[in-house]
Order: structure tokens, then C-alpha cells, then sequence
């Protein structure tokens, strides 16, 4: 059995946990300890619970307390060598990340808890370099895929495998386009290399689609340029057009700077 609870998702912070049956993963670091604390405190857990660091990228938002973790907690942080040299010389996480610096290789499972194996596959965005991650535990498959200008075939692949996807729903193009942000914002989000729209994910959403997926969550929503009712609605279409009853796959919005529940997965 896995459990999640996402603490924020959104460019005001990312930072999740994934739980199995003896350790948790903390996905990104975009929040602040002490809220986390706060939070796992909520849903009767403690840092005991926290077992290893994956992060997906060097952008602020999904970086900002890891130094903080990595003072005060001494977690193992698993990422790509590249990412890792990157976050050696990064304001927010140079001078304690070392002693924490774990790496995961290119196209192996990577045993990082007693419960979780990890695989990483890179996706575009405008940071040193920015992945998804495919996390195993016993029989579940656990995909994230977030800060991604367009759906990759390897992430197709893996989202077509996993029981639970989180994937980008970043922005509704309406929105952006007829939105105030300057020319040049609109086209780093849209053009590619930036975020997820709402239409391209629910067009990903009608190709990995398959009978074994349980839990969809859409995360990284723009506090700007979407709504999460807009994202639901478009996600919920795609899964119609695929002719999915009604509750086999369980919808859910990753809301920004406010925690889920401690969902079931």
C-alpha cells in the first residue's frame, strides 16, 4: 500500500511525500520545513516518517527549503549527477547538500528506501535539467511528470504503465493569451520548453490512458493563468472521450500552497 499527500503544488512551492509500508520519499523541497512539519503533524505523522529526498529539478520553487532539510534532518538526496552539481553551487542548497548527495543512474531502477526503487527519465524544461520519476513499490507504479513544455514518448511510456500519474496541468491558453504577462513570459510558458497546458495534458491523458490506472492527479496549476475547475473539467473530458465510467480512475486537482488529504493510493 502506498499513501500521498501533497503539501503544495504550483509555482508558489512544490513539495510532496510518498509513504509505503516503512519509509516515505519527499518529492521536491519547495516548502518549508516547519509547514511540513505542521502538515505531516495533521495527519498524525513525523519527520520519523521522512525517509530520502527526489528532486526534480534546480528551479526555486521545487528547491527553496532543501537546504533546510539537509541541515536539519541529514536526508539522503537522490537526483541526477547533473542536477547534483548543479545544486553544489546553487544560493539555496551550496553549503549543506553535500554530506546528503546521492545519485541516481540513467536507465536503472535505483533502490533508494527499503521500500522504493526510482527511475528517471528527463523532460523539457527551461532548467539545468528537469526529470520525471517512475517510483516502484511492490506491485504499484508511481509516475510524476511536472515543468514539462510537451509530453515526451518516455513519459507517454511510463504514465501508460503507472497505477498513479501526476502530471502537469499548468495553464488554460485562453487564459494566458489573452493574460497580462509580457510577450516574452507568454511564450517561455507556451513555446515548448516551459509548462504543461491544459488541452496538451488532456491530450497525454487519451494516450496513457489504460485499464490499471487508479489515481490521476493534476498539479503545478498557474495561480494566473488557470483554475483548477478548468483543469478538472479538461482532464474529465479526455477521460470521457476514452468512454471511462465514471469514477474508475480517481480525478484529483494538487492545489496550490494548500495539503491534500493523506490520500490511499
Amino acid at each position: 500500500m502506498m499513501r500521498f499527500i501533497s503539501f503544495s503544488s504550483g509555482s508558489c512551492g512544490n513539495c510532496s511525500l510518498l509513504l509505503g509500508p516503512h519509509s516515505g520519499l519527499v518529492i521536491d523541497a519547495g516548502v518549508g520545513i516547519r509547514r511540513v512539519k505542521k502538515e505531516l503533524e495533521n495527519v498524525g505523522l513525523g519527520y520519523d516518517a521522512l525517509s530520502a529526498i527526489l528532486i526534480t529539478h534546480d528551479h526555486g520553487d521545487h528547491i527553496r527549503s532543501l537546504g533546510s532539510f539537509c541541515k536539519r534532518l541529514t536526508l539522503p538526496v537522490w537526483t541526477t549527477p547533473v542536477l547534483h552539481d548543479a545544486l553544489a553551487h546553487h544560493p539555496f542548497t551550496a553549503e549543506w547538500i553535500g554530506p546528503c548527495r546521492q545519485q541516481l543512474q540513467a536507465g536503472v531502477w535505483t533502490p533508494v528506501t527499503v521500500d522504493f526503487d526510482v527511475r528517471y527519465f528527463v523532460v523539457p524544461h527551461d532548467a539545468t535539467q528537469c526529470i520525471g520519476l517512475a517510483i516502484r513499490c511492490g506491485e504499484e507504479l508511481f509516475v510524476l511528470m511536472t515543468d514539462m513544455g510537451h509530453v515526451t514518448p518516455e513519459a507517454l511510456h511510463w504514465a501508460s504503465e503507472a497505477t498513479t500519474v501526476v502530471v502537469e496541468s499548468n495553464y488554460d491558453m485562453d487564459m494566458l493569451v489573452g493574460g497580462d504577462y509580457p510577450q516574452e513570459l507568454k511564450d517561455r510558458i507556451s513555446h515548448g520548453i516551459g509548462h504543461l497546458s491544459n488541452n496538451a495534458c488532456a491530450d497525454a491523458i487519451t494516450h496513457f490512458w489504460h485499464p490499471g490506472l487508479k489515481n490521476l492527479f493534476l498539479c503545478h496549476l498557474s495561480g494566473n493563468n488557470n483554475t483548477p475547475e478548468l483543469a478538472y473539467a479538461s482532464a474529465l473530458d479526455a477521460l470521457k472521450s476514452l468512454g471511462v465510467e465514471p469514477g474508475t480512475v480517481a480525478l484529483r486537482v494538487l492545489r496550490r500552497g494548500i495539503a491534500s488529504p493523506l490520500l490511499v493510493l
